[in-house]
């Protein structure tokens, strides 16, 4: 009946504590707890955990590398055997269905069982497919992307070897096979690494690494974003920037900072050096030549040099 307080549930019983909405949990919520720890002090937070790693494995600490962007194939006997002798880095071999088996395709097999390369069949249409039409003989290799350097790795090399950096760097180089010639005598000659630029240049595909003749295994190539940008960067670190040039103001055998920490910046097969690349250099220089040959390409230019300048240092 109406009034009956013994009744269940005529009277809201009150609890001790206060409840949400009467100000006091929400007034205690409010109420300061001193200033915020900072993100390395509190053991939840990344930064905390990444503090209580060595610098050497810390993610701020390791400089990124630029992975090229697709897979790429090499069709054909000759240029897969070819690969293979050369040590490019294939990750698989793929054959067609019911392909003639000639000596050309038996090596293939031997050199890739050698190398532990896993070799799939499969079917000539598959196969047209992965080399975008290419006449493949019913033979085709796999080689991933290229994992490019931090052109600051290169001066770390020179560091660890206890040596002057001696660097160089391609100016819109397109095609692959000079930069293949170029890293071949990079390796050849002492060098430390090669610099291209991530466009309009030729990258590690697999034409540069067969003209690298296996050189690419053994050197950094390094990528940037911006070519002068990051000669400014090794001039900042200490190292003279010299590009070749025609009409350059010293010929090669004169050259007094070849033994020094070193920058060589060979131009492209037709242009040359491009105006602002030239005119960050701090000195060009020309290969003398006995007769009024234009120009040497990029692969033969940067050899003549690298060796000139390891005489110079030996």
């Amino acid at each position: 009946m109406a009034g009956n307080s013994q009744r269940k549930g005529a009277i809201r019983k009150t609890s001790k504590k206060p409840a949400a909405g009467s100000g006091g949990r929400v007034k205690r919520g409010l109420e300061g707890k001193g200033p915020t720890p900072k993100a390395v002090e509190r053991p939840y937070h990344r930064a905390y955990k990444t503090d209580q790693k060595p610098k050497s494995q810390r993610s701020g600490g390791a400089r990124p590398r630029r992975k090229g962007t697709d897979v790429e194939w090499i069709a054909g006997r000759n240029s897969v055997v070819e690969a293979l002798r050369e040590g490019v880095p294939i990750t698989g071999l793929y054959v067609a269905e019911g392909a003639e088996r000639d000596g050309r395709l038996r090596e293939a097999f031997k050199l890739a069982a050698d190398k532990g390369l896993n070799i799939s069949e499969v079917s000539k249409g598959e196969l047209d497919r992965h080399t975008s039409g290419a006449v493949h003989q019913g033979l085709a290799a796999r080689i991933p992307p290229y994992e490019y350097a931090h052109p600051d790795d290169l001066l770390d090399i020179a560091a660890a070897n206890v040596e002057k950096p001696l660097i160089v760097a391609l100016d819109s180089v397109t095609d692959p096979r000079n930069l293949g010639a170029v890293i071949r005598s990079a390796a050849g000659f002492g060098a430390h690494g090669v610099v291209i630029p991530e466009r309009r240049a030729a990258g590690m595909t697999a034409s540069a690494w067969k003209s690298s003749a296996g050189a690419a295994a053994r050197i950094p190539v390094a990528q940037t974003v911006n070519l002068v940008r990051q000669l400014k960067s090794f001039q900042d670190a200490g190292c003279m920037v010299v590009g070749l040039a025609a009409d350059g103001d010293v010929a090669l055998p004169d050259l007094d900072l070849a033994d020094g920490p070193l920058v060589l910046v060979v131009g492209s097969e037709g242009d040359g050096l491009s105006r602002l690349v030239a005119e960050t250099c701090d000195q060009l220089v020309s290969i003398p030549m006995a007769n009024n040959v234009e120009s040497l390409n990029a692969g033969v230019a940067a050899s003549v040099a690298l060796y000139s300048i390891a005489q110079a240092r030996a």
